[in-house]
């Protein structure tokens, strides 16, 4: 009985420290702003007729996505990925 052949992955390239701090920053932003709660802990302003508590909050929710995705492509450019 043969043994499968080992197939060896190459190292991942560095990434130069900008890219990554970048990348780190934008992933830490939601996470800061949705930490700070007393900065949003408030009814007004309305945004038709939501209190500001929970717009706020949808407003990440939409947010974070495009923030985690400019961190994604800021990586895969820093590793020169196509």
């Amino acid at each position: 009985m043969s043994t499968p052949p080992t197939h060896r992955a190459a190292p991942p390239r560095r990434l130069p420290a900008g890219a990554a701090a970048l990348a780190g920053v934008l992933l830490l932003i939601p996470c800061v702003a949705l930490a700070l709660v007393p900065t949003y802990s408030r009814e007004t302003p309305r945004l038709w007729g939501w209190p500001f508590f929970y717009w706020y909050q949808v407003m990440w929710v939409l947010l974070t996505p495009l923030l985690t995705y400019t961190a994604y492509r800021v990586i895969r450019r820093a590793r020169g990925d196509r």
